[in-house]
């Protein structure tokens, strides 16, 4: 998928590590617009000037960057919030699915179907499913809290295993 509007502009990007791998995340002037885990940076890279094709890419290579570390402390703790601004970049149903996931609380879950239901279109769990595979925010826009209608575990962008990484790491600072 490549981001709209993404045309002469400057993306400043960073990589960390935890639980989830290497992860990058990245910053318009606008506010972060990706948060990507992965194995390696160079990949990770890769999948940036691929969601962004026209953008000059700029390593920050600042890891105190306040954008940066703000989003890397909720990798840790998604349980405090986020006050960085978001870039998102979606069709006006993309965005709607993923300001509903941003409602559902750490340690918690909804299925395609409740959120298809709360977005106004109950018939459109598919759509919805297809609108967080293509989050390029991950944990961020906790697309991870979706599962089936049955409770279980379905794909997830960066890969199952990693969802369910994220899951337990939620559910245990739920447990604290």
């Amino acid at each position: 998928m490549t981001a709209k509007n993404a045309q002469r502009e400057t993306i400043l990007w960073q990589t960390g590590h935890c639980y989830l791998g290497e992860v990058l995340v990245a910053c318009t002037p606008k506010g972060v617009c990706a948060v990507l885990p992965g194995e390696t940076a160079d990949e990770l890279v890769e999948d940036l000037a691929e969601r962004f094709p026209r953008a000059e890419l700029t390593h920050a290579n600042d890891s105190r960057a306040p954008w940066f570390t703000e989003v890397m402390n909720h990798l840790i703790d998604s349980r405090r919030p986020l006050t960085v601004e978001l870039d998102l970049r979606g069709t006006e149903f993309q965005c709607k699915v993923w300001q509903a996931l941003q409602e559902i609380p750490s340690g918690c879950s909804s299925s395609y179907g409740n959120i298809a239901q709360q977005i106004g279109m109950p018939t459109a769990s598919r759509a919805v499913a297809g609108a967080c595979a293509a989050n390029p925010l991950a944990v961020v826009v906790p697309c991870h809290r979706v599962l089936r209608g049955d409770g279980s575990l379905s794909g997830y962008r960066w890969g199952v295993k990693r969802k369910q990484a994220v899951l337990s790491h939620e559910q245990g600072l739920s447990d604290r």
